[in-house]
C-alpha cells in the first residue's frame, strides 16, 4: 500500500508541472461556465416569457434543476470525452517514450501497484476538476433555491463517469508509448460507450436491454434526475474495474516480454 501511494503521490506531482493538465482543467472549467451561463440566461428568459403569458402553473413547474443543472451536466460529460484521454494519454505511454518503463517494471513494486497509484493520481486531479465545477452550483445557491440533493446526485454521477474514463484512458495508455494513439484510442472507446444503445433504440429484446445497460448516458441521466442508485453506482464501478485489470494485465504482459 505504501508504494500505492508513493506512486500516486509522484504522479498527482507530476500533473501539476505539466501543462497538458492545466490546459485540460481550463477548457473544462471555462467551456463550463459559458454552457452554464447560457443555459441560466435562457431559463431566465423562459421564466419572463411565463410570467408575461400569466401563467403562474407554469412558472411553479419551472425548476433550476432540471432547467439548468441537468442539462449542464450532460455538456460537461461530454467535455470530459474529450478532455480525459489528453489528460491519460501520457500515464504510461510517456514512461515508455522517455526509457522509464523498463526500470519501473524491474522495480520491487507489483504490477497491480503501479496501476493503481497512477489511477489514485488521476482519480485525484479528476476530484478537483469537479469540485472547481461546483463554482456553478454554488452561485445558484446564492441568487436561487436549487435543490441541494439532486445537484449532489448529479455531481457524483459526474465524478463517477469521469473515473469510467480514466480508467479506459490508463487501459489504453498501458498499449502503446505513442500517446496520440493512446488519447485517440481511448476517445474512440468512449464515444462507443456514449452511443452504443442508439442500434437498439428502435428494438426490443434481450439485445436492446443490454447495450442499453452497457450505455454510459443511461447511468449517468439517472444520477443526473437526483437519483442514487446502487445498480448505476455498481455499473460505474465495474466499467473502472474492468479496465483497470486489463490495463494490469497489459503492464504484466510487459514485464515478462
Amino acid at each position: 500500500m505504501r508504494n500505492t501511494f508513493t506512486i500516486a503521490g509522484k504522479e498527482l506531482t507530476g500533473y501539476f508541472v505539466q501543462p497538458v493538465a492545466y490546459v485540460v482543467l481550463t477548457v473544462f472549467i471555462l467551456l463550463g461556465g459559458w454552457f452554464f451561463f447560457a443555459m441560466l440566461r435562457q431559463f431566465d428568459e423562459m421564466v419572463q416569457l411565463v410570467q408575461m403569458m400569466g401563467r403562474p402553473e407554469t412558472l411553479s413547474q419551472m425548476n433550476l434543476n432540471t432547467r439548468v443543472i441537468d442539462p449542464l451536466l450532460h455538456d460537461l460529460s461530454i467535455v470530459l470525452v474529450i478532455v480525459m484521454p489528453a489528460l491519460t494519454m501520457r500515464v504510461f505511454a510517456e514512461e515508455k517514450r522517455a526509457g522509464t518503463y523498463e526500470l519501473l517494471l524491474t522495480a520491487p513494486v507489483r504490477t497491480g501497484e503501479i496501476v493503481a497509484g497512477k489511477f489514485l493520481a488521476a482519480a485525484a486531479f479528476t476530484l478537483v476538476m469537479v469540485a472547481l465545477a461546483w463554482i456553478f452550483p454554488l452561485i445558484l445557491m446564492v441568487f436561487g433555491n436549487p435543490e441541494l440533493g439532486v445537484m449532489f446526485a448529479g455531481y457524483l454521477g459526474l465524478f463517477l463517469l469521469a473515473l469510467s474514463f480514466v480508467s479506459v484512458g490508463l487501459f489504453t495508455s498501458s498499449l502503446t508509448q505513442n500517446q496520440i494513439i493512446a488519447a485517440i484510442s481511448s476517445f474512440g472507446i468512449l464515444i462507443l460507450l456514449f452511443v452504443i444503445s442508439w442500434p437498439a433504440e428502435a428494438g426490443g429484446g434481450v439485445v436492446w436491454a443490454l447495450l442499453k445497460y452497457l450505455s454510459l448516458p443511461e447511468h449517468f441521466s439517472t444520477m443526473t434526475r437526483g437519483v442514487i442508485d446502487t445498480s448505476d453506482v455498481v455499473f460505474f464501478l465495474s466499467v473502472v474495474a474492468t479496465a483497470l485489470f486489463l490495463t494490469q494485465r497489459s503492464v504484466e504482459s510487459a514485464r515478462w516480454r
